[in-house]
């Protein structure tokens, strides 16, 4: 949208349509007008399957609008193919939120080789963070095509917080909020957060736990397992981000294996307990405001239960940072395209 008020070259936004009613939703809230959608959502469909549906839509929709410039954004199978299907067409990509690095490649898995992999076709490169454009100099990107700008997430946030915000959603009392949904940790993974929320709920009766679930429904059947019978566990629906940051913004801690989730939390000054083996946000582990805690029941628990009962603990996690972003990349991010597409004619 940040683009589409620049009135010297035109914008056209392309929707894969996965989690289409989610989505038509986010984007309807945001004001964002879809020109293509490819609806390639299929119950049950692989990786594989994604990637190749997106690669040969997207080079279709290419055809027809013969785009100078292809913006292609984080580290999902779809972003990948359809930098991939640029690249294909010799059409300059340009990657927003580039340059995160877990060097791991399983983890996450397989968004740290889309990740890796659009940085070799891009031409240009907003990074989130000097580290991010740092990773990507040792990787051999010219300085010159990489721009630092935050996160757009943080643009995100830093709109949706509603100092009036009301919910029935919203408990009166503290609590935490659990997001998990990664690939690399279903089913087992899965199981151990789980299990240690379900040892949480069971000996901190009065601290709710409040979980919005991914629409996997493998991971609801695991969840839903696990975490049924306690009182003070709330498995709701997904929410739309102004819910959702709001939401954030009044917990006590996070438990997640979420990576954007990482950002949002540490920027509003939320500690997180990651549920993952490795993170490419490395930046929130050395402020401490992220505890890489890993899937073991017993290590997440046990980190949880400190944040509760010890509150000098929680005093050393709780610090807001904006080193993933002040609220204006998206105008950052906009004018130096403005710039790159006014040069090009």
């Amino acid at each position: 949208e940040e683009l589409r008020k620049i009135k010297s070259f035109s914008v056209k936004v392309v929707s894969t349509g996965q989690h289409g009613d989610m989505l038509a939703d986010v984007l309807g809230a945001l004001g964002c007008a879809v020109d293509k959608d490819l609806k390639i959502m299929k119950a049950g469909q692989s990786l594989s399957m994604i990637t190749a549906s997106v690669l040969e839509k997207i080079s279709e929709v290419l055809e027809d609008f013969s785009p100078s410039l292809v913006v292609v954004h984080g580290d999902t199978s779809s972003a990948f193919a359809a930098a991939l299907a640029a690249f294909y067409k010799k059409i300059a990509v340009a990657h927003v939120e580039a340059g995160l690095r877990s060097n791991d490649m399983g983890n996450p898995f397989p968004e740290e080789f889309n990740r890796v992999a659009i940085s070799r076709m891009a031409k240009y490169h907003f990074a989130p963070t000097e580290d991010a454009r740092l990773n990507l100099i040792k990787e051999g990107v010219s300085g010159a095509d990489i721009f630092v700008t935050g996160n757009t997430v943080i643009d995100s946030v830093k709109d949706n917080i509603d100092s009036g915000y009301t919910s029935d959603i919203l408990p009166s009392a503290d609590f935490i909020l659990l997001t998990a949904h990664r690939r690399e940790n279903m089913p087992q993974g899965l199981a151990e957060i789980f299990c240690a929320c379900s040892r949480l709920a069971g000996e901190f009766p009065y601290t709710e736990i409040i979980y919005p679930i991914h629409k996997n429904e493998r991971i609801r059947e695991i969840a839903e397992r696990i975490l049924k019978g306690h009182k003070n566990v709330k498995i709701i629906e997904p929410l739309m981000p102004y819910d959702f940051h709001n939401l954030l913004c009044r917990c006590k801690f996070v438990i997640t294996d979420s990576g954007g989730i990482q950002e949002e939390a540490a920027y509003l000054g939320k500690p997180v307990l990651l549920a993952r083996k490795c993170t490419e946000r490395k930046e929130l582990l050395s402020l401490s405001s992220v505890k890489l805690v890993g899937t073991d029941e017993n290590s997440i628990y046990q980190n949880a239960k400190k944040l509760l009962k010890d509150g000098e603990a929680y005093k050393k996690m709780v610090r807001p940072t904006n080193v993933l972003g002040n609220g204006y990349a998206s105008k950052q991010i906009s004018k130096v395209l403005s710039e790159i597409l006014c040069t090009q004619g």
